[in-house]
């Protein structure tokens, strides 16, 4: 996908990548999938967080030794905090609303260069029950993964996906964290290739 969170560029294909998330053992542990590319790669990772509330980091530290390759944190759920610690703009969150493609890529390369990590990802969505609308149902989330490439490679990258997850708060919540670390790991692997 591209940095706009358009879908012209996807690295891995949509069923490719519901097929993987259908396999249990993967599923269930792709914190450690992470944490064993990373490791491998010698690389870090940041993570920046909105409706997520700091529930990707939780998942990413469970595996141990991650402090590893884990660099932070940034629980930003408030405008404000957004721009103050992530650097995202006044005007994506004024004219895109912070649940849109250019703030969840604002988010992820703010967590990536603040952190002077290799990786980052980022949620920010509608978790509800209430917030939602036609435009932006409540379920709407938005995961930006950005990369650092080594310097004078211009290959440094952000791109942004989006989904509808069904269910409860907790449920597009969990939802949204899968969906983070899934991003993740297969943009890491696409990297790899």
């Amino acid at each position: 996908m591209d940095a706009n969170g358009g879908a012209d560029e996807q690295r891995a294909t949509d069923d490719e990548r519901a097929d993987a998330v259908a396999d249990p053992e993967e599923a269930d542990h792709i914190e450690g999938t992470l944490g064993e590319l990373l490791t491998d790669r010698g690389e870090t990772l940041a993570v920046a967080e909105s409706l997520t509330g700091g529930l990707v980091g939780s998942r990413v530290t469970d595996v141990p030794g991650s402090s590893a390759y884990f660099d932070r944190g940034f629980v930003t759920y408030a405008y404000d905090a957004k721009r103050e610690l992530l650097g995202v703009s006044r005007e994506s969150l004024d004219a895109e609303g912070a649940v849109s493609a250019p703030v969840a890529a604002e988010m992820a390369a703010g967590a990536r260069d603040r952190a002077d990590t290799t990786w980052a990802v980022a949620t920010t969505g509608i978790a509800g029950p209430g917030g939602g609308s036609e435009e932006k149902p409540v379920g709407l989330v938005y995961v930006g993964v950005a990369y650092a490439a080594p310097w004078g490679t211009e290959a440094s990258f952000v791109e942004t996906e989006r989904l509808v997850i069904d269910g409860d708060r907790i449920a597009v919540k969990r939802g949204a964290v899968e969906a983070a670390l899934d991003a993740l790991v297969w943009t890491i692997r696409d990297v790899e290739e």
